[in-house]
């Protein structure tokens, strides 16, 4: 009788920590119906952006220059999740996809797209390995493909829109925009003036959008006046290393953004940077 009671009594408490596990996982999944999540993660001196759908499909657009983003995914990330839908490289510099080699061991990943440039570093040798290792499938970015991620939410390709293997790395980057309802994120990757001033003259007005993430870690090369009028964004982001050894963000950068009214935000300050639309209204996420 006494081991039929320690039998029912560890029943008992499995059931209920079941029970409560399924309502977590309800009041969660509720609460993130209709919400789409853009984390811009602190990674250091690199860039590595967490995207989610309101159906909970996940991208990484690139992945940091080392393993630290690993930690910032698992405070993104529910603990039990290790599966990723997309990872996009947006070009081969090790402070945009080094972290993707811990990524492809740690997480079940189905597609990989990469603008086409040429990695010559052993670290991204070793990348294309894991990749290959994870059977993922491979796509090459070209302007006008729209990824649709689930929910209403679309990932469009801006650039490269030809075949980028002979060009600088930054000059090949991809660009991208994602869109939701009535708002959209211009992504900028590493883009130079000159590729900012291409899509100026291709896209105009399309570039609108709420949020931009400020090209080559706020260089002064990038985030042009041209391409600041045009996207007139509401905040822009700023993914760089506190106190990095390359000045970012330029403060010529810093002043333009400032010139045009923008809410300027850097994880180099903040730490990870979490923005939450509705499809209507982005906010910044406390």
């Amino acid at each position: 009788m006494r081991k039929l009671r320690e039998h029912l009594h560890w029943y008992l408490l499995v059931a209920l920590f079941a029970a409560a596990v399924l309502i977590w996982y309800a009041l969660v999944h509720e609460d993130r119906a209709g919400v789409f999540t853009v984390a811009f993660l602190d990674v250091g001196q690199g860039d590595a952006i967490f995207i989610e759908s309101p159906t909970g499909n996940q991208a990484l657009l690139d992945g940091g220059p080392n393993k630290s983003v690993l930690r910032a995914l698992g405070k993104a990330m529910p603990f039990y999740d290790h599966t990723i839908d997309l990872l996009i490289v947006t070009n081969p510099d090790k402070d945009h996809f080094a972290g993707f080699i811990d990524v492809l061991r740690a997480y079940k990943v189905a597609v990989v797209v990469e603008p086409g440039t040429i990695g010559a570093s052993a670290e991204f040798k070793v990348f294309k390995d894991e990749v290959a290792k994870e059977k993922a499938a491979r796509v090459f970015a070209r302007r006008g493909q729209q990824i649709n991620l689930g929910g209403g939410v679309i990932l469009e390709i801006l650039f490269p829109d030809r075949d980028v293997e002979g060009l600088e790395t930054n000059t090949g980057s991809i660009v991208a925009k994602l869109v939701y309802g009535s708002t959209s994120f211009l992504l900028m990757g590493d883009a130079p003036e000159a590729i900012e001033n291409y899509l100026v003259g291709l896209d105009g007005k399309r570039l609108d959008s709420d949020v931009l993430k400020a090209g080559h870690h706020g260089s002064r090369t990038s985030t042009s006046d041209a391409l600041l009028g045009l996207a007139s964004p509401a905040f822009a982001v700023i993914s760089a290393g506190k106190e990095n050894r390359y000045g970012h963000p330029h403060a010529e950068v810093l002043e333009r953004l400032k010139r045009f009214e923008v809410k300027t935000l850097g994880t180099y300050e903040q730490g990870t940077i979490v923005m939450e639309s509705d499809g209507e209204t982005v906010r910044l996420k406390k």
